[in-house]
């Protein structure tokens, strides 16, 4: 089952957030208790000092009920669950519950077995240690301060008392403070960053979701629907994605794939039917040459011994030169069948194009063709057969000639020095030849079968194979020839050779 990367995120950023989040809400809550407590813990601690120090007088004077009546008014406070006071034995003398007078502290039950052992004195209770938290039965928790009673010089130098100089400790005055507002507080807190924690993750994973749909999930549903379309056939589908990331970048790879799959494609289809016509051109050129060698024999002769006799001469004049158009077309065909290899040399491309230049300079002039040159000074050497490169010139010359027609006009030829990038300093591959000319262009529809054989836009004025024979030679140099025109405007053709092919 697919599973969407919205999904994956959200799950995967979820549990971080959580883990997070938990994280801080435990150290949050944690030093909260810890703070609640502690104000607790100090409260308890100054009543204690009031006590011990609202009692000391009476205590002096030995006013138990003083000492009781003061106890018990100050554990009617809210928040105070006893007041108490042991005697060094571990004794309640005083209570705010009447019923725990005269009993011993239950060293476990109220969580101070830790400091004590067993029946052992109160007088050996470190005094850094004198806070506990424990749970009463059917009730919350309770936080414990006590707070011994030393014995001072007042208490055994005085007539009424009995205690020697050597006792440390006459008593404890412990005070229980209940911990259910504590309680109550950390329960609250704990909704609360629940909650918090709940809508944090929430808006997080809304958000991702909302992002990773809108810069991921759409962009890459509209690759993914590219790619069904090449897929398909449709190797001219393109992706219009103008944002400058990752996400653009392959968007901008998928078109040049695209782009260099159709110019593949268009090449192998072209090379294919190049093949399979060059086959068939083969077997009828040959079947035909023999016949057709003779029937131009034969009218030739007939055309001599015919010089007095007019009405003769006319018809074999149409017979002599139609013949002499098929073996034309026959030759053609031949070289298109058994092209010959090229025999790959250093060749100058401005000297071969000023050689095809001079060879059909003579036919140009008459139809007022101008020739307009600016060839790139200085060019690099291409390893190249200079006869076949001078052979797709002038091809394109006279294409450009009969393209012009009759009423004159203008041709281009160029070289440029193309280089491998953008830089400047990157070494130059390839040599471009451009031949533009002013003629009436070539049809939108048309363009992408000009290279075909027998495909001519010139009527009878050509055969239909000299640009085929020319994109044969281009690619056999490992080069390329493009093409662009517009109706009433003329044509270009760039012929691109590759430096340093061997």
């Amino acid at each position: 089952m697919l599973t969407k990367i919205s999904y994956k995120l959200i799950v995967a950023v979820g549990s971080v957030a959580l883990l997070i989040i938990g994280v801080f809400a435990y150290g949050i809550l944690s030093a909260h208790r810890q703070q609640l407590i502690g104000e607790v813990r100090r409260s308890a601690l100054q009543l204690s000092e009031t006590v011990k120090n609202s009692t000391h007088y009476d205590m002096l004077l030995n006013q138990r009920e003083s000492v009781h009546r003061i106890i018990t008014t100050i554990g009617k406070q809210d928040g105070i669950k006893k007041v108490r006071i042991f005697n060094k034995e571990g004794a309640i003398i005083f209570s705010t519950d009447h019923l725990d007078v005269g009993q011993m502290v239950d060293k476990r039950a109220e969580a101070c077995y830790a400091c004590h052992a067993a029946d052992r004195p109160l007088e050996r209770l470190p005094t850094s240690e004198r806070t506990r938290i424990f749970q009463l039965p059917a009730s919350g928790r309770v936080l414990g301060i006590i707070n011994p009673i030393y014995n001072e010089p007042s208490c055994w130098q005085g007539d009424c008392h009995a205690h020697q100089p050597t006792q440390k400790v006459l008593g404890v005055l412990d005070i229980s403070m209940s911990l259910d507002d504590v309680d109550r507080d950390m329960q609250s807190s704990q909704k609360r960053l629940l909650l918090f924690g709940v809508v944090a993750i929430t808006a997080v994973s809304a958000m991702i979701y909302f992002l990773v749909n809108r810069i991921v999930l759409k962009p890459v549903n509209e690759i993914v629907a590219a790619t069904r379309k090449v897929a398909s056939g449709d190797l001219h589908y393109t992706i219009a994605m103008p944002q400058r990331d990752e996400i653009g970048m392959l968007a901008q790879s998928f078109n040049a794939m695209t782009h260099k799959l159709s110019e593949a494609q268009r090449q192998v289809y072209q090379s294919q039917k190049l093949a399979a016509v060059g086959q068939l051109a083969a077997g009828v050129a040959h079947e035909i040459n023999n016949p057709l060698t003779g029937v131009l024999t034969y009218s030739s002769f007939l055309l001599k011994r015919a010089a007095d006799k007019p009405e003769f001469k006319e018809d074999l004049d149409v017979i002599v030169r139609e013949t002499q158009r098929c073996r034309g077309i026959v030759k053609g065909l031949l070289d298109f069948a058994r092209p010959s290899p090229p025999e790959k040399h250093p060749s100058d491309v401005n000297e071969i194009v000023e050689r095809a230049i001079r060879i059909v300079q003579t036919q140009l002039a008459a139809h007022r063709v101008e020739v307009r040159k600016n060839l790139h000074a200085d060019l690099p050497m291409v390893n190249a057969d200079a006869n076949q490169i001078q052979q797709i010139i002038v091809n394109l010359l006279l294409n450009a000639n009969d393209a012009i027609g009759e009423g004159g006009g203008a041709v281009a030829l160029a070289t440029v020095l193309k280089a491998d990038g953008a830089a400047p300093q990157t070494r130059p591959r390839e040599i471009e030849i451009n031949v533009s000319d002013t003629g009436c262009g070539i049809p939108a529809a048309n363009l992408e079968r000009i290279f075909e054989p027998f495909f001519s836009t010139t009527g009878r004025k050509g055969t239909g194979l000299g640009l085929a024979v020319a994109w044969g030679i281009v690619e056999k140099h490992n080069g390329r020839i493009e093409v662009e025109s517009e109706v009433g405007k003329g044509t270009t053709f760039r012929v691109l050779l590759p430096i340093g092919e061997t």
